[in-house]
């Protein structure tokens, strides 16, 4: 039986989020940004009506207000777009157990086994946008399809609030014409080598060949072949195996690039501290940090190493991650972009612990050492107060005074996803 499969994409989803306490804003462009005030960073999230301003996600917030001098610009709350993801995960729960999580704002939902019950995929994907519009006041895209690419390129195609069906019968019609960049793992480096040859558009790919495709783009192309030619068929992971496998991570691009390693010390430390509570709230530690860099020439080196203990705390990511900077990046190049990856997750509960002879009492039970369990402590208050009184309330000392936010995990570089 082939398989049917949705993926569900949140319009503007920060900005739709935030918009909910201001609905007298909803026809004027709005942006999210991580320094509305001062009018610095970088759009994290934009509206329809700033859409129709060419406000992208990622730009400099000064380049977006030269665009769209009306721009209203509001602050970030992370807090409530997890709670809000968790909730409209719950509710495509209610249709399949299969349902995997793609960033903050987006799900791949298996309903093959679901079609005796609720109707046919599109049926479905209706009544998914439906209900999250009537009960969330959010609106979805959906995309519905017989593979997990195909039905992502169908939330793309038509937003918002929109269904888009893409069959074997009509893939080739539908999406062959778009440019090879809206093909997933297509990012700017690889559009332009493509373009270079001639092959500018998804059908151009398919009818190019694999041997070629990996000719020009390595060995991965093999997979984007796959992709290409509807041969996709990777799973849509378990509700629960999804949670357990995920990743999160805080990534910014800077205005002005990171020249020496003080600049870059600042910065890991603020990635690091807003990953860091990420899990926490989410009762979670990880196994593996990984740092991602890129110089102004968008040339990208990705390094991760195991961690000694599964931790969620911000003084342990952060020495890994400056570990992994100082071993990996000169400085022969300014840094661009820097990226702080927690994963391999798991429930903090479940984390296994490492002991030594010194970590354990007399009478052989565990013991943390005092600096640990100082630094727990004070990373919990940290929590407490943010909780709050909001997240900027209490800082590093060293942060003081630095206003450059982040890329949101679930808004990725152009390069990498586009």
């Amino acid at each position: 039986m082939e398989r049917t499969i949705l993926h569900c994409d949140c319009n503007s989803f920060f900005a739709s989020v935030e918009l909910l306490d201001y609905p007298e804003l909803r026809s004027r462009p709005v942006a999210v940004c991580g320094d509305p005030k001062h009018h610095r960073g970088v759009i994290l999230a934009k509206n329809e009506a700033a859409k129709a301003f060419n406000v992208t996600t990622g730009e400099a917030v000064f380049q977006a207000l030269r665009k769209c001098p009306q721009l209203v610009l509001l602050p970030p709350h992370h807090e409530r777009y997890v709670a809000f993801s968790r909730r409209i995960n719950q509710l495509y729960g209610q249709y399949t157990s299969q349902v995997e999580p793609f960033g903050i704002d987006e799900s791949w939902l298996d309903v093959t086994d679901s079609l005796h019950l609720f109707g046919s995929g599109k049926a479905i994907a209706d009544e998914l946008r439906r209900r999250v519009r009537e009960e969330l006041e959010l609106t979805i895209s959906v995309g519905v399809s017989f593979c997990k690419i195909f039905a992502k390129l169908g939330s793309d195609y038509k937003k918002p609030d929109a269904t888009t069906v893409i069959s074997r019968e009509n893939f080739r019609e539908i999406l062959y014409p778009l440019p090879a960049q809206a093909m997933l793992f297509v990012g700017q480096a690889a559009a332009r080598r493509l373009q270079r040859v001639g092959l500018r558009t998804i059908g151009d790919l398919a009818g190019a060949g694999e041997q070629t495709l990996v000719s020009l783009l390595g060995q991965s192309s093999h997979q984007l072949y796959r992709y290409v030619t509807g041969a996709d068929d990777d799973p849509v992971a378990e509700a629960d195996t999804a949670r357990e496998s995920r990743s999160i991570g805080k990534g910014m691009t800077f205005g002005r690039y990171l020249s020496d390693l003080a600049e870059t010390k600042v910065q890991a430390l603020w990635l690091s501290d807003q990953v860091a509570a990420q899990l926490r709230s989410a009762g979670l530690v990880c196994h593996t940090l990984q740092v991602t860099l890129r110089n102004p020439q968008l040339q990208t080196i990705t390094r991760q190493m195991t961690l000694e203990r599964p931790t969620a705390m911000t003084h342990d990511l952060y020495l890994a991650a400056l570990q992994l900077i100082q071993r990996h990046w000169s400085y022969q190049d300014p840094i661009r972009m820097l990226t702080i990856t927690a994963q391999q997750l798991c429930p903090a509960e479940q984390a296994p612990v490492q002991l030594s002879i010194a970590d354990l009492l007399h009478d052989g039970t565990p013991s943390e050492t005092p600096e640990l369990v100082r630094q727990e402590k004070l990373e919990s208050s940290l929590d407490q107060i943010r909780q709050r009184f909001g997240k900027t309330s209490v800082t590093f000392g060293r942060l003081v005074g630095q206003h450059d936010e982040d890329d949101e995990e679930s808004i990725p570089d152009p390069q990498d996803r586009r």
